[in-house]
């Protein structure tokens, strides 16, 4: 049994003291360190103690970070990994360094970086990524690294920052984010205002300077002249043509987002149906309502039309239709939303004299319905219901026009001329 244990003991301690053939390993100051630097090495060589709380592996040539490069040695204080050719560091690469307090992966040429590496790494105090290829960090790419102190951006190829993106960085005192070619538009206004009232030290903040447009080019953020922003406000609209005329099942169906902001904002669609759901970015369809590149569908004909000027058009409207109809408008300074149901009230059922009593007890109450120029619009988030009554038969009649900018209209080609009674009934 005695020498059983003294079998184990000694291969326990020659577990602890392994090291791998390039590297030097052993205690300094009470750390236990691995010295892998200036050895040539072109990947994480394995068999490193478990129990190794610095490693270097500075100034090789490792072209990338592979998925549990470094399990092996999950009680890790400082990683120092300058001075290489590391290009991406792969999702899961660095996610065992709980207890990390010192990464430094500064000098590379890393373009692509699995932002939820740092995730898992809440002891981290320091965080060296500048001299790299970075152009772009999520908003929430930092929401964990609430003990960091220093974050060094310098050097790198942003362009632009998502609002708020050190906020969770409470303990931050430095940051150098220095010579990155920022984009002076609208959305980096915010970081103007916040490294000018922050405590945080930013130095070299002559070298925080625009690279565009043109125009601002070399000037510094913290000189940034006001710029014209605003962000994005929707409002949708319907517009039927003559109101009281029949209609009949297949009749075009016509909404308007009427979007504002500055920049000019994306406008997208989301459309819920029986069927599912539908995404759209419009538009969908050029000045002449022919498909756009690649918006064709299989059946050579597009279910939903949209317009740039913000028109939305179903050419057939049925009961496969009926819905939410929401469009999204966003800018670099956030996002707008406006929404519609859409319900199909076919005769004989009753549905439509009971409807229209119910329609105009309301208005007569003063409730929640009004129209303006002939169009129908919610005035209110809860007041956005619309239904469409169909009768059996009518004649066509004039097209249905766009709300837009001056002299756009929707073609009259994609149009049945078929009018619509439309009746806004969320004042129910």
């Amino acid at each position: 049994m005695r020498e059983l244990r003294l079998l184990c003991w000694a291969v326990l301690l020659g577990l602890v003291q392994a090291c791998p053939e390039p590297c030097d390993c052993g205690e300094k100051y009470g750390f236990q360190i691995a010295d892998c630097a200036y050895r040539d090495l072109e990947a994480v060589p394995p068999g490193f103690p478990a129990n190794v709380t610095t490693l270097s592996l500075s100034a090789n040539r490792l072209p990338g970070l592979p998925e549990g490069a470094f399990r092996e040695v999950p009680l890790l204080q400082s990683l120092w990994l300058a001075h290489n050719e590391i290009r991406t560091v792969a999702p899961g690469a660095l996610a065992a360094l709980g207890h990390l307090k010192s990464l430094d992966l500064s000098h590379n040429l890393i373009s692509e970086f699995a932002w939820s590496n740092l995730h898992n790494l809440s002891a981290l105090q320091l965080l060296k990524m500048d001299s790299n290829e970075l152009a772009f960090i999520p908003r929430d790419a930092f929401r964990s690294l609430r003990a960091l102190r220093s974050l060094q951006l310098n050097h790198n190829r942003l362009q632009a920052l998502a609002e708020g993106t050190f906020a969770p960085l409470t303990a931050l005192s430095h940051l150098q984010i220095n010579d990155n070619p920022f984009d002076c538009t609208c959305g980096i206004v915010w970081f103007k205002t916040w490294a000018l009232a922050t405590a945080v030290s930013i130095p070299e903040q002559d070298n925080i300077a625009c690279t565009s447009p043109h125009v601002l080019k070399g000037t510094p953020l913290s000189r940034l002249p006001p710029l014209p922003c605003s962000a994005p406000s929707v409002q949708l609209s319907y517009q039927p043509s003559q109101d009281g005329a029949e209609l009949r099942p297949g009749f075009v169906l016509a909404l308007h987002c009427d979007v504002d902001g500055q920049p000019a904002p994306q406008l997208h669609w989301h459309i819920q149906t029986p069927g599912g759901t539908v995404e759209i970015a419009s538009p969908n369809v050029g000045t002449d309502g022919r498909a756009l590149p690649g918006a064709l569908a299989a059946s050579g004909q597009l279910r939903f039309q949209a317009f740039a000027n913000g028109s939305l058009l179903i050419p057939d409207f049925g009961k496969l239709e009926e819905g939410t109809y929401s469009c999204l408008a966003t800018n670099e300074l956030g996002s707008a939303e406006g929404s519609v149901n859409v319900a199909l009230a076919t005769p004989g059922e009753g549905t439509e004299d009971a409807l229209g009593h119910r329609f105009h007890g309301k208005a007569m109450e003063g409730g929640g319905c009004y129209t303006v120029d002939n169009e129908v619009q919610p005035s209110g988030p809860e007041d956005n219901v619309v239904i469409i009554y169909l009768s059996r038969a009518g004649p066509p009649e004039t097209a249905v026009a766009s709300k837009g900018s001056p002299g756009q209209r929707l073609p009259g080609w994609l149009l049945l001329g078929l009018s619509l009674l439309i009746s806004l009934l969320a004042c129910l």
